[in-house]
């Protein structure tokens, strides 16, 4: 090889590696904002009616298949599986609010799900994410 060549050896070693399945589905840029708002408004909607005075019990099969019934918040996101990442932060936001309070996992959750909720028709305007988050 020539100087300013690459070696035969260094040259396959560049190739991309795909980990990721076939069928995995990648979105880039507005839709993949908009797409990460859904699935974290799904996991905060989910939960909202177990907040409150007026809360409903969840109908929740466990792993060994029986019928759990609850409104406890943090028990519902244990026992639920997600495979979108945004809906994984969700839950993670959940288990931290639990691990460092101890309380108040519904909330946190319901109040990042409306920050979401407010945040998206500015994005649909073209506003910048962190000219959103300044207020």
């Amino acid at each position: 090889f020539r100087c300013g060549q690459a070696a035969p050896v260094l040259a396959a070693m560049q190739l991309p590696v795909h980990v990721l399945n076939q069928n995995t589905k990648r979105d880039q840029g507005k839709k993949a904002q908009l797409g990460n708002i859904t699935a974290a408004k799904a996991v905060a909607d989910i939960i909202r009616t177990t907040l409150g005075p007026r809360s409903m019990l969840k109908m929740l099969l466990d792993a060994s298949g029986g019928i759990v019934l609850t409104n406890d918040g943090n028990a519902i996101l244990r026992e639920i599986d997600v495979s979108h990442p945004a809906a994984k932060s969700m839950i993670q936001l959940s288990r931290t609010q639990d691990e460092e309070v101890g309380d108040g996992t519904t909330s946190v959750i319901i109040l990042a799900g409306e920050l979401l909720a407010v945040a998206e028709p500015l994005l649909q305007k073209n506003l910048h994410p962190t000219v959103i988050c300044k207020g």
